[in-house]
């Protein structure tokens, strides 16, 4: 039986990636953006679309159309996010709520949305995209989003202590610096000294495909040299 998996955030950056990735890796998969469209690399008989949008509560209908569509879902791989780069200082709290809306609520919300199945599997698997501004607050203007991505770092290793008994194995992927949309919008590094989103896929992939005994709780990628996290 083929694996299915969910992806959010999949439209673009590092989601886009790792979606063409596990596309060419034989998984069936259903893309959650907010404005679907199909990739022209997707194959309509293995690609399932569904509206989303992380400020929405609407996980449980995804999942439902995803196992409608394919019957059974093998892994959630949360990549939706937003950047913040106002400090603790000068931001209010409705700029913290949306960060942990986003970047926390969201793929909790749709990790227990898409549990049983992921149990069902046998090896459910779970990637939360993280950040290595989940490991270390780097500068003033990246600690407000630090704060989300120190929770969703924690996400990872909350599910992957709930779900191991049932054979679900969860992982914080956490990147520096990556040539997205969103990393170039916080560096005036050029993009090339940046990480590939199509490395972070690779690895994603990996990680996803090695079996319950070879669990890996956290995988961090840096493009730069810095001090240890």
């Amino acid at each position: 039986m083929e694996r299915v998996a969910l992806i959010s955030g999949a439209s673009r950056g590092i989601g886009a990636a790792i979606a063409e990735r596990l596309s060419r890796e034989g998984w069936q998969l259903s893309l959650g953006m907010r404005n679907p469209q199909r990739p022209l690399w997707a194959d309509p008989e293995r690609v399932h679309l569904a509206g989303y949008d992380a400020h929405a509560p609407r996980e449980e209908e995804w999942v439902e159309g995803a196992r409608k569509r394919f019957g059974r879902i093998d892994a959630v791989i949360a990549s939706a996010g937003i950047v913040s780069k106002n400090t603790v200082i000068e931001a209010d709290d409705a700029e913290m709520d949306d960060l942990f809306a986003i970047n926390v609520k969201a793929p909790r919300r749709l990790i227990k949305a898409a549990w049983d199945d992921l149990a069902a599997s046998g090896k459910g698997r779970v990637v939360v995209l993280g950040s290595l501004s989940g490991k270390r607050v780097k500068s003033r203007t990246s600690g407000l989003y630090s704060i989300s991505k120190y929770a969703s770092v924690a996400l990872a290793q909350a599910v992957r202590h709930a779900g191991f008994d049932l054979g679900i194995r969860a992982t914080a992927v956490c990147p520096g610096l990556v040539a997205t949309d969103m990393g170039l919008s916080v560096t005036d590094r050029p993009a090339e000294l940046l990480t590939d989103p199509r490395d972070i896929a690779r690895i994603v992939a990996m990680l996803i495909d090695l079996p319950n005994e070879a669990s890996v709780a956290e995988f961090t990628i840096n493009c730069q040299l810095e001090e240890s996290y």
